[in-house]
């Protein structure tokens, strides 16, 4: 018994530093990016409807040739105004639609299947759920 609990003790030491060895080799380089920031911010309720720009803000500079806007995953389709772009600094995602009162909005940027959100190095963005809802008028 107490050979059992000793060998268990040591393998599991062993995988812990085997994952800690795992997770210190990457940089931020190698890291997939993040969402770092939504306008409007993702969870707002009572956001004002017409025409706005929604503006996504990533963790590192990203690959402007795609996008994965999955959804809508809840509620109501945004009113595209213009094509989805990068600002200048490559970093945060620009797309002008037209809101609807009263509507709940939610994407998916990216997800299991739609990856185009990438860095310049090719590493897909972590997915996330960007979703807002309308005030009435």
């Amino acid at each position: 018994m107490k050979t059992t609990t000793l060998l268990n003790t040591a393998i599991s030491i062993a995988l812990f530093h085997l994952a800690a060895a795992t997770v210190g080799a990457q940089t931020i380089d190698t890291m997939p990016p993040v969402v770092v920031k939504t306008v409007p911010e993702a969870g707002t309720k009572n956001v004002p409807a017409g025409e706005t720009e929604i503006r996504i803000t990533f963790s590192k500079e990203m690959d402007p040739g795609g996008f994965s806007f999955v959804g809508p995953v809840l509620g109501a389709e945004f009113i595209s105004v213009g094509s989805p772009a990068f600002s200048a600094d490559q970093k945060t995602c620009v797309w002008k639609v037209k809101l609807e009162p009263g509507k709940s909005y939610g994407y998916w940027l990216n997800n299991a299947k739609f990856q185009n959100f990438r860095d310049k190095a090719g590493h897909p963005l972590v997915p996330y759920l960007f979703s807002f809802q309308t005030s009435k008028e």
